[in-house]
């Protein structure tokens, strides 16, 4: 069998001494694993960093089968990045969350587009963290409504009001307003302003709400119950928004 796709890399590891063992979300059939001859060799190792947009072309003698990957490099999106910690911790985390939450051969165009819209977002945006942790914090958000696990953040939870609305319920994911989440205000998680359209003066405090929320929904909801964990380049982030 043979097929050829675009798509992203997500994840890839040594096999063998210089062999590879990529993982690649391709815009026809999903996330797909393969193996790169030489992958971790000089020729090859510029082209399979996290975040390069590529051309695959796959080749297995029966679709469940490992195969063998031949890579075209497309964009290398890594190296944008290398000066720039934060943003490379970004785009690790995205390319991880993928890796460890989305099932092989299942097409989800959408997250693959939205993948590639932060990307391009981040890669233009200006290194103050205000400027892009905030769309890192929508794509999350994205990514849990992917894959069903979306939040309601546009009326409360207990009034309807869509008025004042700074917190979010842990056990429905829905937004509840000042007065309503008042008196459980130490059990609930803060919903930053930005998540509601005003996006002017964007505190430190702001981005490590959005984080925590994003977070906590990962955790409970794709992470969780499959025994896994939120990547290290995400809890990464954390570190550099202090």
């Amino acid at each position: 069998m043979e097929w050829r796709d675009q798509g992203v890399i997500l994840n890839s590891r040594k096999y063998g001494e210089y062999d590879a063992i990529i993982d690649v979300l391709t815009r026809e059939r999903g996330r797909h694993t393969g193996i790169v001859k030489g992958g971790f060799g000089r020729r090859h190792r510029g082209s399979i960093q996290l975040g390069n947009e590529v051309t695959v072309t796959w080749r297995g003698r029966l679709e469940t089968h490992l195969g063998t990957y031949s890579v075209e490099l497309a964009k290398a999106r890594a190296a944008t990045f290398l000066y720039n910690p934060a943003k490379l911790a970004a785009l690790n985390s995205c390319c991880s969350l993928l890796s460890i939450t989305i099932a092989e051969n299942e097409a989800h165009e959408t997250l693959l587009d939205g993948l590639l819209a932060f990307l391009d977002a981040l890669e233009v945006a200006d290194n103050e963290l205000a400027e892009w942790a905030p769309l890192l914090i929508r794509w999350e958000i994205g990514l849990l409504t992917e894959l069903g696990f979306g939040l309601n953040l546009d009326s409360c939870a207990a009034s309807g009001r869509t008025d004042e609305l700074i917190y979010v319920s842990p056990k429905s994911g829905r937004a509840v307003s000042r007065e309503a989440g008042a008196p459980y205000h130490d059990k609930m998680l803060m919903l930053p302003p930005f998540l509601k359209g005003n996006s002017e003066n964007i505190t430190i405090t702001d981005l490590n709400h959005g984080l925590a929320l994003t977070e906590f929904f990962m955790e409970r909801h794709m992470l969780g119950p499959h025994s896994k964990k939120i990547p290290q380049a995400r809890r990464m982030l954390r570190d550099y928004i202090v």
